[in-house]
C-alpha cells in the first residue's frame, strides 16, 4: 500500500538479499542477570553452611532421640536421654558452671574494653601499636595461650605468679586446684583472649561516631560525663548489642582454656569448672554416647538461642 508520495512504507518493503530478516533479540533483564551473579557468587557459603552447620545441626535434633555408639544402628528411644539428662546432678553443675562464665566474663570484658578503648581513642603517640598489643592475645593460639597461663598459674617456685607472691611474704595462692578458685581464674583468662578483639570493635564504633556532635556538644556547655552519658553510649548502641551477643556466645562456648588449663583432669576439680562444650566433648568422644551427647548439644543450642533472643529483645527495648 502507497502513501501519497507513491513510496512503500520502510516496513512492508520486500526483502531482496534472499535472507530471513533477524529475529528481535531477546536477551535477560539486567534485575535478572544481577540475581544470578548474586547466587552464582553466593551458590558456594550457601553450601558449605547448608553441609557443615545447618545439616548437623538439624540431624543432631535426630540423634537425640536415638541411643548411638558409632558402631551399631542408631536405635530410637524417643525422649529417654532427656529425661537422664535431667536427672543427672553432674548435668546441673555444669549448668552452673556455664552460667558462672557468663555472668562474669560478658559484663566484665565489656565494661574494660570499653574503658580502653574509650582512652585508647584519645591517645595520638603510639595508637597503632597499642592496638596491635592488645590485639595479640586474640589471634594467639587458644591452647598455647592456656598452656602459658597454666604455667603462670603453678605454685612456686614454678609458677610466676606465686613466686612474685612468696617474695613480698604472700602464701602460695592455689588457682587451678582450688574449687572455689579454678574457674575465677579460667574465667579471667578468658576475658583476657577476648579482650583485644572487643577494644578493635569499640574503637571502630567510637571513630564512626561524627566529631561534630562532640563539637555541638562543647559549644553547648556539656562536660566529659555528660557527653559520654548523652552522646557517646547511645550512638555506640549497635556495636553494643554486637559485643554483648557475642561475647556472650563466647562465653557459653568457652571449651580450650578448660581443657587446657585444668590442673587434675579436664573440667576440674570435682568438675567445678566443666562448661557444657566440654561435658557434650566428653560424652561424644570419650564415652561414645552419640545420642546422649547429641541431646547436650540440643539443649546448649536452645540455651544459645534464648539468650541471644532475650539480649537483642532487652537492649533493642532500651
Amino acid at each position: 500500500m502507497q502513501d501519497e508520495r507513491g513510496f512503500l512504507p520502510a516496513a512492508s518493503a520486500p526483502d531482496t538479499s534472499g535472507h530471513a530478516p533477524p529475529a528481535p533479540r531477546r536477551g535477560l533483564k539486567m534485575r535478572t542477570k544481577r540475581l544470578l551473579w548474586i547466587w552464582g557468587f553466593l551458590a558456594l557459603p550457601v553450601l558449605f553452611y547448608s553441609v557443615i552447620r545447618f545439616y548437623p545441626t538439624l540431624d543432631a535434633f535426630r540423634l537425640s532421640l536415638t541411643n548411638w555408639d558409632l558402631l551399631s544402628d542408631p536405635e530410637f528411644i524417643g525422649l529417654d536421654n532427656y529425661r537422664r539428662l535431667f536427672a543427672d546432678p553432674a548435668f546441673w553443675q555444669v549448668f552452673r558452671n556455664t552460667f558462672t562464665y557468663l555472668i562474669i566474663g560478658t559484663p566484665v570484658s565489656l565494661a574494660l574494653a570499653f574503658v580502653i578503648a574509650y582512652f585508647l581513642d584519645r591517645i595520638r603517640f603510639g595508637h597503632t601499636f597499642l592496638r596491635a598489643l592488645y590485639f595479640l592475645p586474640f589471634i594467639t593460639t587458644a591452647s598455647a595461650m592456656a598452656w602459658v597461663w597454666r604455667w603462670f598459674y603453678q605454685p612456686a617456685p614454678t609458677g610466676i605468679i606465686n613466686n612474685a607472691l612468696g617474695k613480698i611474704g604472700v602464701s602460695p595462692i592455689p588457682f587451678l586446684s582450688s574449687v572455689e578458685l579454678a574457674l575465677p581464674s579460667i574465667t579471667f583468662t578468658a576475658i583476657w583472649a577476648g579482650l583485644g578483639f572487643q577494644i578493635i570493635i569499640f574503637m571502630a564504633g567510637l571513630r564512626a561516631i561524627p566529631a561534630t556532635y562532640y563539637e555541638a556538644a562543647k559549644i553547648d556547655g556539656l562536660n566529659d560525663w555528660q557527653i559520654l552519658r548523652k552522646i557517646t553510649l547511645p550512638l555506640l548502641k549497635p556495636t553494643t548489642v554486637f559485643l554483648v551477643v557475642f561475647s556472650s556466645i563466647g562465653f557459653l562456648r568457652i571449651f580450650d582454656q578448660v581443657y587446657n588449663m585444668s590442673s587434675i583432669d579436664p573440667g576440674g576439680p570435682l568438675n567445678s569448672t566443666k562448661p557444657l562444650v566440654l561435658m557434650i566433648y566428653q560424652t561424644a568422644f570419650s564415652s561414645y554416647e552419640m545420642g546422649y551427647a547429641s541431646a547436650q548439644t540440643v539443649v546448649l543450642f536452645t540455651i544459645l538461642l534464648v539468650i541471644s533472643l532475650v539480649q537483642l529483645w532487652i537492649l533493642k527495648e532500651r
